[in-house]
């Protein structure tokens, strides 16, 4: 009995801290989330479609050098744009804001609707199917205005001052005038890259 009794007295420790390991290695990234309104938004998120915000979906074009009229506006001045130019992006932001914040705060009642199904445990395969079906064409859309809105500025630019909204955005790595090759005369890789 006092030999089981040992056994048990220096397994015990090691089982404890075993069951604690295990326990911690369960622990989910989510955790702490389970308090949010909306699960899959947080509140930053909300504010962001709220506000008609870019929440990130127009990289594509951003970071591919087509200018976002929002960060035009606020670059107005080292840009360049002439009056014509400025009324004509602030038009496109206005629209595009516009029908961001529409699509947006359609996004936040779809991602509560099905956020609502989980928590009453009303879901089934045909509302969720429904449900993600309706939150995707709502992204999509998003999507859309946000990246039709820099197309849209490409329009009313010269070449000039879409490499220098680039260069003030820190886009200027494969900037051919801001980095004229070593060898090459400079004026004329500058005109042969239309830099002036």
């Amino acid at each position: 009995m006092i030999k089981v009794l040992l056994t048990l007295a220096l397994l015990l420790p090691g089982l404890a801290a075993e069951a604690s390991e295990n326990a911690s290695s369960h622990h989910s990234k989510y955790a702490g989330q389970e308090s949010r309104e909306i699960k899959s938004l947080s509140a930053e998120d909300i504010a962001e479609l709220k506000r008609g915000g870019g929440w990130g979906l127009a990289k594509a074009a951003e970071l591919n050098g087509v200018p976002g009229p929002i960060h035009l506006m606020e670059m107005k001045d080292e840009i360049g744009l002439d009056e014509s130019q400025r009324s004509a992006i602030t038009a496109i932001y206005e629209r595009m804001k516009s029908r961001a914040i529409h699509h947006g705060e359609r996004l936040i009642d779809l991602e509560r609707r099905l956020e609502s199904g989980f928590r009453n445990r009303t879901i089934t395969d045909a509302l969720l199917r429904a449900s993600l079906s309706a939150i995707a064409e709502t992204k999509k859309e998003l999507r859309y205005v946000h990246l039709a809105a820099h197309i849209e500025t490409l329009k009313i630019l010269a070449e000039k001052q879409i490499r220098t909204y680039n260069a003030l955005r820190g886009y200027t790595s494969n900037d051919p005038c801001a980095n004229v090759p070593k060898g090459h005369n400079a004026e004329m890789w500058r005109k042969h890259n239309n830099c002036d």
